[in-house]
């Protein structure tokens, strides 16, 4: 599949901006985290910020993004369209939260009830976009046991480090929450090592036979269907050479898993300030190496259509 940018920044920046805001949420609401002024506004501004652009970022691969709004319509039958409307109605407890963190100085009482909510909303629309790709049959690389799963516990991931680097700017950081930050890093690592495993050995049944429905002997193409580039080609048919695949898998390993663990571990044993500037650096890092993950994902998948052009 074609890695446009548009879709590889909205699907990072939100799943870091939704992980971020059920952690805020959760945590804010039970009170387990204080209800800091700076830290609710800085922290809920970046959440529904990353989300806000992430979001935005979406439109830049329709033909007409003019017309996004008319996908809302159809959450009977489509995922795209689900993810739209939990994500909007995600603002509302959201905005609520932020309101009474932010304004009203507290996180007790309907403002916990308003962040419970809008962590249940994050994790749904984390879903409702996991399920658009896991639910497509053409694609084998993503309809598979393992899709669904990694945008949950990447976001979970991606957000807690976030969290984790505001916590400790603001000097109320705990070991506890860094603890959490290494072990879903290493997690996510081990989910991403099996996802790549389990699509490196993947037996596709489709074949020429199979999708023109011609059984019996061997089918070939004897020309293609059209004789110059066309937009089946450019999106569905887009394919990344083994080498730089194999790079691509490595720096995604060491940015996205193995230097955030470092830095974070390091993070664990320095005192503050160093304590800090190491979890900020693991934040960003982190979070650059999802963007090269999320490349990956969309270049390494191949879509059945493709069968019909002799590949």
């Amino acid at each position: 599949m074609h890695p446009a940018f548009s879709v590889v920044f909205f699907t990072t920046a939100t799943g870091a901006g939704y992980g971020l805001l059920a952690l805020l949420g959760v945590l804010g609401g039970l009170q387990i985290i204080p209800a800091d002024f700076w830290l609710g506004l800085v922290g809920l501004a970046l959440a529904l910020g990353l989300i806000a652009a992430g979001l935005l970022s979406s439109t830049g691969h329709l033909g007409r993004p003019e017309r996004a709004w008319r996908a809302f319509s159809q959450w009977r039958s489509s995922w795209l369209s689900r993810e739209g409307v939990s994500s909007v109605i995600t603002f509302i407890p959201a905005g609520l939260f932020g309101i009474g963190w932010v304004f009203l100085g507290h996180t007790d009482g309907w403002v916990a009830i308003a962040g419970l909510l809008a962590a249940i909303g994050a994790i749904v629309t984390v879903c409702t976009t996991g399920m658009i790709y896991a639910s497509l049959k053409p694609i084998a690389q993503w309809h598979s046991r393992y899709t669904l799963p990694a945008y949950l516990i990447f976001a979970a991931m991606t957000g807690s480090v976030l969290l984790n680097a505001l916590c400790q700017g603001f000097a109320i950081g705990s070991k506890m929450l860094l603890a959490a930050c290494v072990l879903l890093t290493v997690f996510g690592w081990g989910w991403k090592l099996a996802t790549w495993r389990h699509n490196d050995r993947l037996e596709i049944p489709t074949t020429a036979n199979t999708a023109t429905g011609l059984a019996g002997g061997t089918v070939r193409s004897l020309e293609w269907p059209h004789t110059e580039e066309n937009y089946l080609l450019k999106e569905m048919g887009f394919r990344i050479a083994r080498k730089h695949g194999a790079k691509l898998r490595r720096i995604t390993q060491l940015l996205a898993f193995a230097l955030p663990v470092l830095l974070l571990t390091a993070a664990f044993v320095l005192p503050w300030p160093f304590a800090a500037v190491f979890s900020g650096f693991a934040a960003i890092v982190q979070f650059t190496g999802m963007l090269v993950e999320r490349w990956l994902f969309f270049a390494e998948a191949k879509h059945t259509v493709t069968l019909y052009y002799g590949r």
